[in-house]
Parts: structure tokens; C-alpha cells; sequence
């Protein structure tokens, strides 16, 4: 072998190396305090101050039926992006089984539950502002819900919810809360789902389901 095949050679086994992803887990992050039980984390996101929330469901565990009582721990745990540190909590005796987590582009939280089959727009202090869908009652018209899995929330405000277990379809509402138009039913064929479990758009308006 030459000089200059072995240089490339060289050249080309190190670009290869480079190109391997790296990651490390930072230690110590996220800080919890003393009795603060995080538990099966469901969902997370991070808003533009880069402070992550995690909504979880504090120790209780999935079981059907689902437990009646609400949690009566906070169920929405914010955090420093960068140091781990414990900016606030809140979500104590609002919900019953956390699952979907979305931030919006004004930072606004969307929140499911499938055990109240409900879905929630909270303000990142906690402060409601939307609730959609009847409290622990589940239905298949415009107006309810069946075990709601996730939201996504387009620039203009509108914003869709893949409802999910049950119902297998994707439902749209424009800003205010009012319903739209849906698609979706239990099959293998175009536009039928098994299970959305989440959904997300892009800056183009196409809307991705996983199922």
C-alpha cells in the first residue's frame, strides 16, 4: 500500500469514526427531592425557556379498570433543562392516568389522561385553560373521548388528538376547542389504525400518527 492510500485510508477511518453517534447520561440530572416519586414518566417535553416537564404518574402503576380516585401527588414535574433542578411541581388530585405531553409554541402544556378520557391545555405555572372531553366518561361522538393518547398543536392554534385505545382515530379542532373533522377506524387499510398512540405535524402541515 502507498503513501497515499494509506493516508486516505487513515482519512477515511476517522471521518468514519466521527460520524458514530455519542451520547453520555449527565449524572445526577434530574435532582429530586426527598419524597418527590416521579414513577412511570409518560410523557415529556421541553419549552422555549428550556425548562423540561415530565408528566408522570407518581408511583401508581397501570391496572384495569383503571383506579377511580385521582393521584394525590403532583403529576407534573418541571425541570432546569441544563442542571436537573426542581423548578416547580403541580398536577396533585387533577388527574387519574397521565399518558400524552406536548408543548406548544407559546409554551402552553397539552395534556392526556386515559383514565378520565379527557385531554387538557394548562399554562406552563399549571393554570387551566382548555378541557375537552367529559370527565371519566367515555364516548365516541364529537364531544368525548375513549382513553385519549396524545395531541398535536399546529402554528395557528388548531390542533389534533390521536384517540387512541378505542376509538382508533385522529380528531381536529380548531384553537377554541371546537371540533372539526376526524378520520380513522379500527382496520389495516388507508387512513384505519390499530392503536394511534401519538402525533406530531410539521412546519408543512403533514400530520404523523404512530400506531
Amino acid at each position: 500500500m502507498n503513501t497515499a492510500i494509506l493516508l486516505l485510508s487513515l482519512v477515511l477511518s476517522a471521518a468514519a469514526l466521527a460520524a458514530e453517534p455519542h451520547f453520555e447520561v449527565v449524572a445526577d440530572w434530574p435532582q429530586l427531592p426527598v419524597g418527590h416519586t416521579l414513577g412511570l414518566c409518560a410523557g415529556v417535553g421541553v419549552d422555549s425557556h428550556n425548562r423540561v416537564f415530565v408528566f408522570h404518574r407518581s408511583g401508581r402503576h397501570w391496572a384495569t379498570p383503571f383506579p377511580e380516585e385521582p393521584i394525590d401527588k403532583p403529576t407534573v414535574s418541571v425541570f432546569d433543562g441544563t442542571t436537573g433542578k426542581l423548578f416547580n411541581s403541580w398536577g396533585a388530585g387533577l388527574f387519574n392516568m397521565p399518558h400524552g405531553l406536548t408543548v406548544d409554541h407559546e409554551d402552553n402544556l397539552w395534556l392526556t389522561d386515559v383514565g378520565l378520557h379527557q385531554v387538557f391545555k394548562f399554562t406552563p405555572e399549571g393554570r387551566l385553560l382548555l378541557t375537552l372531553g367529559e370527565r371519566g366518561k367515555p364516548g365516541n361522538d364529537h364531544a368525548h373521548f375513549n382513553l385519549p393518547t396524545d395531541v398535536a398543536v399546529q402554528r395557528d392554534g388548531s390542533f389534533y388528538v390521536s384517540d387512541g385505545y378505542k376509538n382508533t382515530r385522529v380528531m381536529k379542532f380548531i384553537a377554541t376547542g371546537k371540533f372539526e373533522f376526524e378520520w380513522g377506524a379500527k382496520g389495516k387499510g388507508n387512513g384505519e389504525f390499530n392503536l394511534p398512540h401519538n402525533i406530531c405535524c410539521d412546519a408543512a402541515g403533514l400530520v404523523y400518527v404512530a400506531d
